[in-house]
């Protein structure tokens, strides 16, 4: 969370975080792991379902968060310093974690040629005793010297009632992948990339060109999933992930493997035939 503060040092805005169908199996067998783990982390911190919480409690919850945003932009770091236990965490979309201390300390005024907002959406509320949870996404617009960006967060908050007020104890968030503005790359060689890339017995991705457009499969019949190219030989997923696809060429020019860059890992496609 906290996204804005972070264009004061690096002119981009993230520093300290606000993070499809026809997958391929190697996605299916992450997403698979995933699934018992968070069961199991949900089973031993909530063992009854909680309602949302009542409404007084829920706009009490949600302007909290909403102060904390407002107060990026102007660099009102009392304001995190009120609302934050002494102990509490933030974890942002990059992984990195932070004391109250650290946040505090890194917010300031924004320079001029940098402004922005983060305006919380869809905000869902759970209440746990004298622990509430938030859930919502911050939906954050930015001005960096006129140009205009817009970047999505989905955010899980923990608020924790000491004497009768609620404070935050945790808050973690990750970037939602968007579709990004289109790239104009002139003489693409289409037809270089067709062909089967395989990772593993059973595992490829099948390229070919429909409609003027490269697509890709994971398995005969599934449907195709499109990919947008960024530069010659570099493109990026159409799915929910958006990883970066690079195509690798031997000396005689020849295209011989493919590289997904995802989560800061090469997965190795080698291309038959």
């Amino acid at each position: 969370m906290a996204k804005l503060a972070g264009a004061v040092e690096i002119m981009t805005f993230g520093t300290f975080g606000r993070g499809g169908p026809g997958r391929s199996s190697a996605n299916e067998l992450e997403v698979g792991m995933r699934i018992p783990i968070a069961a199991a982390l949900l089973a031993a911190v909530a063992p009854a379902w909680a309602d949302e919480a009542p409404a007084p409690v829920r706009q009490e919850i949600v302007a909290i968060t909403q102060e904390l945003m407002d107060a990026l932009v102007p660099g009102k770091a009392d304001v995190w310093q009120r609302l934050l236990l002494d102990d509490a965490m933030i974890t942002d979309e990059f992984g990195r974690r932070q004391t109250k201390k650290e946040i505090v300390g890194s917010i300031h005024a924004f320079p001029a040629g940098l402004s922005g907002s983060i305006e919380i959406r869809d905000p869902h509320v759970h209440v746990y005793g004298d622990t509430a949870v938030l859930d919502g996404e911050e939906y954050e617009q930015e001005t960096v010297f006129g140009q205009k960006l817009v970047v999505r967060y989905i955010a899980m908050n923990t608020y924790v009632r000491r004497d009768g007020k609620w404070k935050v104890a945790a808050m973690l968030d990750v970037t939602l992948p968007t579709p990004p503005p289109a790239l104009a790359v002139h003489e693409l060689p289409l037809d270089d990339y067709a062909g089967t890339y395989r990772y593993g017995p059973e595992r490829a991705w099948m390229f070919g060109v429909e409609n003027g457009k490269l697509v890709y499969r994971t398995k005969a019949g599934r449907p195709a999933i499109s990919v947008d190219a960024m530069a010659k030989d570099v493109f990026m997923g159409g799915d929910d992930e958006k990883n970066i696809l690079i195509f690798r060429r031997n000396e005689a020019g020849k295209i011989v493997e493919l590289i997904e860059r995802r989560k800061f890992n090469d997965l190795h496609l080698t291309r038959e035939g």
